[in-house]
């Protein structure tokens, strides 16, 4: 496992930037460029389910382990979910059970900074790069509109 790093300043309140990391109007614009059609679905409790899907269902199996709105969340990676199964044994999943993504939201007067860590399959880096380096842009676009 490998854990990647990123930061980028949003002129614009940690709130503003929270409403447009999770918003159901703003979340798959910035994560489209990991996949099209991406959706989470989340009861937004600790040790709940949160799912990360893709437009036909597909995806991972989340919990959120810590939150603290608009400062702070980590999301622990549990399993896959495909053709409407959840998936926590098979060999694919045990790879990478237990990973988090953790996004950290700190306020400067007015202007964020957002942190975000991910722990990957070295194998996916070059596609989380990407993926992380057009979403953060997005997110810092539309939260500064």
């Amino acid at each position: 496992m490998k854990t990647l790093s990123y930061n980028i300043k949003i002129y614009a309140t940690p709130e503003r930037v929270w409403d447009i990391l999770w918003g159901t109007e703003t979340y798959n614009v910035w994560t489209k460029f990991f996949s099209c059609d991406s959706q989470m679905k989340s009861d937004w409790k600790v040790g709940g389910k949160t799912y990360f899907t893709d437009g036909d269902g597909n995806g991972m199996v989340s919990t959120i382990e810590r939150i603290d709105e608009p400062n702070e969340i980590v999301f622990k990676h549990l399993g896959m979910i495909k053709d409407g199964q959840e998936d926590f044994d098979s060999e694919d999943v045990k790879a990478w059970a237990g990973s988090l993504e953790k996004y950290l939201l700190v306020d400067y007067n007015g202007e964020t900074q957002l942190h975000v860590e991910v722990d990957i399959q070295p194998e996916y880096e070059e596609m989380m790069n990407n993926g992380f380096d057009q979403g953060l842009a997005m997110v810092k676009h539309l939260a500064e509109k």
